[in-house]
C-alpha cells in the first residue's frame, strides 16, 4: 500500500515524535490539496516544453537514423536530420512535448499535510484508520534539515524515459555544485545529501542544512530564495519562494 511507501522516508530522515490527533488538513478537498503541492508558496511546477514537433514537417526520405552505414553516421546532423532521427526512433509527435516538473519544500507542514490528504483520499481504508496512520507523517520534524521532492511528468510517455535516467543515475557527488539554495543576498548553501526517485511517489529528494554553522540560512526578513538544480545538461531545475508566504500557523514552514 502506497503509505507504507511514504512512511519509509520520513523514518529515515527524522527523530521519532508522538502523534497528535489530526487537525484541519482532513478536511482538504482533493483541489485544495494538489493546489498546495503545485501553485503555493511552498510548492511549484515547472513546465519545461519541447516544441521541436510542434508543426509537421515530412520526413525525408534516406535520412533516418535506421539503416545508415556508419560513414553517414560519422558525418553532423543538420535540424531535419535530428527531426527524421526523432521520428524513426522513437515514432512522429507532431505536437509540442512537455515535461512537469513538481518541486516542493517536503520539509514544510502544508506540503505533508496536502500529501496525507490525497492518500487519504486515494485509499479504500477506513477514513479514521487512515487519519490516524497518516498524523505522524505530517507533524514530522525534520530538525537540521531542509528537503526539497521533485517529481515529474509528461504529455508523452517517451520524454520520461531520459528525465528518470537522469534524476536516476545522479548522486550527491554529481549535484553538490551545482544544486543550490540561494537568498536574495546572494549567498548559496549548497547541497548536503541527494536519493534518487523511488517508489514511494515522491519523487527525488534533495537534502539541506537548514542551519549552516549554527545560523538558519532562511530567515524571515531574508525576502526570497531560489531552489536551483542542474540535474544533467537538459534538466535545470530553477524556482523561487517567497519567504513572507512560507509563514503558516505563526510558523516559518520551509
Amino acid at each position: 500500500m502506497r503509505v507504507i511507501y511514504i512512511f519509509s522516508l520520513w523514518i529515515a530522515l527524522a527523530l521519532p515524535v508522538f502523534a497528535q490527533a489530526p487537525d484541519d488538513w482532513t478536511k482538504l478537498s482533493k483541489a485544495e490539496a494538489e493546489k498546495v503541492l503545485d501553485y503555493s508558496a511552498w510548492g511549484k511546477l515547472q513546465i519545461d516544453t519541447d516544441t521541436s514537433e510542434l508543426f509537421y514537417t515530412p520526413t525525408k526520405p534516406g535520412t533516418s537514423s535506421l539503416g545508415r552505414s556508419s560513414a553517414s553516421r560519422s558525418t553532423a546532423t543538420n535540424s531535419q536530420q535530428s527531426v527524421n532521427n526523432n521520428r524513426a526512433d522513437q515514432g512522429a509527435v507532431n505536437e509540442a512535448v512537455s515535461v512537469n516538473y513538481h518541486i516542493r519544500l517536503f520539509s514544510a507542514r502544508p506540503i505533508r499535510e496536502a500529501i496525507a490528504r490525497l492518500v487519504i483520499l486515494n485509499q479504500d481504508q477506513r477514513y479514521e484508520e487512515l487519519a490516524a496512520l497518516m498524523q505522524p507523517f505530517v507533524d514530522r520534524d525534520f530538525g537540521p534539515y531542509v528537503v526539497l521532492t521533485v517529481a515529474f511528468d509528461s504529455n508523452d510517455g517517451r520524454a520520461l524515459g531520459p528525465v528518470l535516467q537522469a534524476f536516476s543515475v545522479a548522486t550527491a557527488q554529481t549535484l553538490k555544485n551545482k544544486t543550490y539554495l540561494e537568498r536574495k543576498d546572494g549567498k548559496k548553501l549548497y547541497l548536503m545529501d541527494y536519493r534518487a526517485p523511488q517508489a514511494d511517489g515522491l519523487g527525488a529528494k534533495f537534502v539541506f542544512e537548514r542551519a549552516p554553522d549554527g545560523k538558519p540560512f532562511i530567515t524571515e526578513n531574508g525576502g526570497n530564495f531560489r531552489f536551483y538544480s542542474e540535474v544533467s545538461d537538459k534538466i535545470k531545475l530553477n524556482v523561487k519562494y517567497n519567504i513572507p508566504e512560507l509563514v503558516f500557523n505563526g510558523k516559518l514552514e520551509y
